[in-house]
């Protein structure tokens, strides 16, 4: 997923995006990286060219992106080349992150589960074109669109929800499909779940327990866990996540240590460190095969890093095997993935052409994954192994800088007269604020460019609840490649939540009409859940938001989450109470309104 901060669409990874559990973030140390703090963070010793590359591209990297901690792993097909830790794995006590504390690899564990189904099927135990429901027909799910098999659970195109849990609080309910099996491909957290209890059942012991005989004992990989308990809790980082769990979170923002975790869904339930994963991705490059046997058939390992279906989400280029991301990178093929948790996000490059392969982890949550780590240790390692010039690195983006900041000042007005005014200076752009309650205005607030029109305040107690977003005037050009050669259209609107502003030069309509009835679905959310945090629901104009993605009404509450006609996200409201609703549910994830601001 991209690093925004607003919540694009309600999900297990977009609630991430912004933050998450609620209950963890009651007390923790303020992280904001300075000079002085990049300085003094704790770095491992480079031993050659390459090393020092890597490591000064991370010592810059980390306090762009506001990092504690970071854990790398290197290697080729032969054999294990670095494993470092730089930073934090606890800030209070100002503990250095080495090669054995373990990091929560998040969703890279999709990959794991599609080996094991595959070595399955190698023994003949699993046709991957069969209904899933033939293995496991007490599954809740209601299949309006047709049969979901094995392949399309392994490939995110069963067209079902990317629910939270395959369990709801509400024993009837059932993850429906929005479209077709294959038609589309859509991120569903609840099938790899659901691959993890079949790949159990056919197995005929838990999942902890398959995954160690048949994959971590076989790769030698002894620290790794396929499950995140408390047991390991001493030899682990610890996780952050974002101080102000309940607003929009910039980069630079104070992190609070976040509470335990203790998990066995297979969408994301191994922690390991940077060595075992590295004789992980070095068993891929030898495409299936491990120190001592293969893991699985060669056959099987094509089945796992064919091409699918396009995966945009990943990169424009990429599509989807089985539990991996199929990509390229300049030229060669690559296998790669993301894992993004509570206070946890990782990634993972495995260059099949080139022969080398890295995994990153960072201990926090902030929306971002460390992909530009991983992809850049590529790089560098394959050039090193085709005795090229090392390549230097894109210097990290900074979120305080855009180079169209000119685009957005002006002053913008909304139907009651208040006003908001943006002004750039040295292409940052600034919000002044209007606000005098105090008697005098108060300073003007830099923003974070968040990708697009996006914008965040970065002072996070004001304008902290809902991301900027700037509208531009219709591009009269039907000629797509005319568009993007011609200059982008003037902005003449933005959003701040529900509230809605137009320039001098606004040219459409003023006056929307919403459907009586949002009235009782308007109001704050939240869930006690580990994964779920906040929503905010609104209006805007003539339609209903929750936390940034628009609902369209299906019918009795329920409503359709997300631009695409196809979503099977749903978000729906119930308990309506003197005029408001009581509880939002999204996928299976119980939101309660409070009464707070």
């Amino acid at each position: 997923m991209t690093p925004l901060a607003d919540m694009r669409r309600l999900s297990r990874r977009s609630f991430l995006t912004r933050s998450a559990v609620a209950t963890a973030a009651a007390t923790g140390n303020s992280l904001f990286w300075t000079p002085s703090a990049q300085a003094d963070m704790p770095r491992p010793k480079a031993l050659s060219p390459l090393e020092e590359k890597l490591d000064a591209y991370i010592a810059a990297y980390m306090p762009e992106m506001n990092a504690p901690g970071m854990t790398l792993g290197l290697t080729d097909a032969g054999k294990t080349l670095r494993t470092v830790g730089y930073g934090y794995a606890n800030v209070d006590q100002h503990l250095a992150v080495t090669p054995s504390h373990l990091f929560q690899i998040g969703s890279i564990t999709k990959s794991f589960v599609a080996l094991v189904l595959l070595q399955l099927r190698d023994e003949g135990k699993l046709d991957l074109q069969e209904p899933v429901l033939d293995y496991l027909p007490w599954l809740p799910i209601a299949e309006g669109f047709g049969p979901i098999t094995v392949h399309h659970l392994l490939t995110h195109t069963s067209g079902l929800p990317d629910a939270l849990s395959l369990f709801a609080t509400d024993p009837a309910a059932r993850l429906a499909q929005g479209f077709k099996p294959g038609e589309h491909f859509h991120y569903c957290n609840a099938g790899f779940d659901i691959l993890g209890m079949l790949a159990a059942k056919l197995d005929g012991r838990p999942w902890r327990e398959c995954v160690q005989a048949r994959i971590l004992t076989p790769l030698d990989m002894k620290e790794t866990t396929g499950v995140i308990t408390t047991s390991a809790r001493d030899r682990s980082a610890i996780g952050y996540q974002p101080y102000w769990d309940d607003q929009i979170y910039p980069r630079q923002g104070k992190l609070a240590s976040a509470s335990n975790l203790v998990m066995d869904d297979t969408a994301g339930c191994i922690a390991s460190t940077p060595a075992d994963m590295a004789r992980y991705a070095r068993m891929i490059l030898n495409h299936g095969q491990g120190p001592t046997k293969r893991i699985v058939s060669e056959e099987s390992f094509a089945l796992f890093s064919t091409p699918y279906v396009k995966a945009e989400e990943f990169s424009p280029t990429a599509s989807y095997g089985y539990g991996i991301a199929v990509d390229t990178l300049d030229g060669d093929k690559i296998l790669r993935h993301t894992g993004g948790m509570v206070s946890f996000a990782s990634s993972i490059h495995v260059d099949l052409d080139g022969g080398v392969a890295a995994f990153a982890s960072i201990n926090a949550m902030q929306g971002y994954r460390p992909t530009a780590v991983t992809e850049y240790a590529v790089r560098l390692m394959r050039a090193k192994h085709e005795s090229q010039a090392l390549p230097e690195p894109l210097a990290p983006a900074n979120a305080a800088e855009v180079e169209n900041a000119a685009d957005y000042v002006g002053t913008f007005t909304a139907s009651d007269g208040r006003k908001l005014e943006f002004f750039a200076r040295d292409s940052r752009l600034f919000l002044e604020d209007l606000d005098m309650s105090e008697g005098k205005p108060l300073p003007a607030i830099p923003l974070q460019h968040a990708g697009g029109d996006t914008f965040l305040s970065t002072d996070e107690r004001r304008w902290a609840n809902h991301p900027f977003e700037f509208g531009r005037k219709s591009n009269p050009q039907p000629d797509v490649a005319k568009q993007a050669s011609e200059p982008k259209p003037s902005v003449v609107e933005v959003s701040y939540g529900p509230d809605w502003y137009t320039s001098d030069v606004y040219p459409g309509p003023k006056i929307f009409n919403a459907p009586k009835e949002y009235v009782a679905y308007i109001g704050h959310y939240r869930s006690d859940s580990a994964w779920g945090g906040d929503a905010r629901v609104f209006v805007q104009k003539d339609r209903l938001f929750a936390s940034g993605s628009p609902l369209t009404p299906i019918g009795n509450g329920l409503f359709r989450a997300g631009e695409e006609p196809w979503s099977p996200d749903t978000a729906q409201f119930h308990h309506i109470v003197e005029g408001k609703a009581r509880l939002l549910k999204f996928s299976g994830i119980d939101f309660w309104r409070i009464e707070v601001d």
